[in-house]
């Protein structure tokens, strides 16, 4: 399935693009456009939270999901056991630990005409008891490359086609972690999310000639999954700054709960996977199910009310959504600047 996908060369895929995107966009009479599915991109919705959120969406018959997923076949399958009807979703193949991958997907998008109102960054890895670093194509630290610089290309290059909605809402939604934020209880357990001064990351985030981690000390994959998150919030942030007043776009970062049973955590010991639901749940009261979460964030993407721009969503007890707020280092400016602009020069769009 991949390598078909892969046969167009960026030319010939640019001009088909140029040809049919004006027609399928444009065909609507003006005064329906806002009658049309929306149609929402979904990193990392095969698994857990993000396929939840694809079921809850597809559920109202409001939306065409785009599964951007590693595992093509995985995400035919997980569609067709979460009962998604075919008129309501396509998978596309994206690895968000190659560059070329996020391109080609972005490309292979643009050649299907459609528009696009809501892009969700979701996917993430998790590796907590690495004790080496591995590595994307690219040669980035593997969680910081796919959890942050992948989505980080991906949302840049798709920018323009979120500016060019007409839907009622569009919508950049990065998703973010409690553990990155270190006001919290749960993020205040070691190793603590902390990017220093950005030394490993200007290095490259490679092992060679720096550190493989964002503060450039030593490997930790637990703490290198916290910095990868906290560069989530951060880069919200400063997608909010230069882009919302001039496009009208809303970007959000959350925190759905915590998603005890999720694969996410498949890399960790036995016996955490084992202790640490019933913990969640009756010791923090902090546990979430799979489809809670998931609707959860499929309000993020849809529900009128939570259209404010630059924020960070939260839910309480009652599942009521409120504005939470991020750790001093989460929504420092200046720091927010420095990434993104690191960031740029390591996907290469400095």
């Amino acid at each position: 399935m991949e390598s078909k996908q892969r046969k167009p060369s960026v030319g010939a895929i640019r001009a088909q693009t140029a040809a049919t995107t004006p027609a399928i966009t444009r065909a609507t009479p003006e005064g329906k456009k806002t009658l049309r599915k929306g149609t929402v991109v979904i990193t990392g919705a095969s698994s857990g939270l993000g396929l939840a959120t694809a079921k809850a969406l597809a559920e109202t018959g409001k939306w065409h999901i785009i599964m951007a997923c590693r595992d093509f076949l995985k995400a035919e399958r997980a569609a067709k056991s979460a009962g998604l009807s075919k008129e309501n979703y396509t998978v596309m193949h994206l690895d968000l630990a190659s560059l070329d991958s996020v391109r080609q997907f972005v490309d292979n998008f643009k050649r299907t005409g459609r528009p696009l109102d809501v892009l969700v960054c979701n996917a993430a890895v998790y590796f907590p008891t690495a004790k080496e670093p591995t590595f994307t194509a690219d040669g980035f630290e593997l969680s910081v490359g796919t959890n942050h610089l992948g989505h980080f290309l991906l949302a840049r290059l798709l920018l323009d086609d979120l500016k060019q909605s007409d839907y009622p809402s569009k919508r950049l939604i990065i998703v973010g972690s409690i553990t990155g934020n270190t006001n919290t209880l749960a993020g205040n357990v070691p190793p603590k999310a902390n990017l220093g001064d950005l030394r490993g990351m200007a290095g490259g985030l490679n092992g060679l000639n720096s550190s493989a981690m964002i503060d450039g000390g030593a490997f930790d994959g637990a703490k290198a999954y916290k910095d990868s998150k906290v560069c989530n919030m951060l880069t919200m942030q400063e997608f909010h700054r230069r882009y919302h007043e001039d496009t009208g776009i809303t970007f959000a970062s959350l925190y759905p709960g915590c998603i005890a049973t999720t694969g996410l955590f498949r890399e960790h010991i036995p016996l955490f996977r084992l202790l640490f639901p019933p913990f969640q749940k009756f010791i923090t009261k902090g546990f979430v199910s799979e489809e809670e979460s998931g609707k959860r964030l499929a309000q993020v993407v849809s529900e009128p009310s939570l259209t404010k721009s630059g924020v960070y969503w939260s839910w309480n007890k009652d599942s009521a959504s409120f504005e939470n707020q991020l750790s001093q280092e989460a929504s420092d400016a200046d720091k927010a600047r420095k990434v993104w602009e690191l960031s740029e020069k390591l996907v290469g769009l400095a």
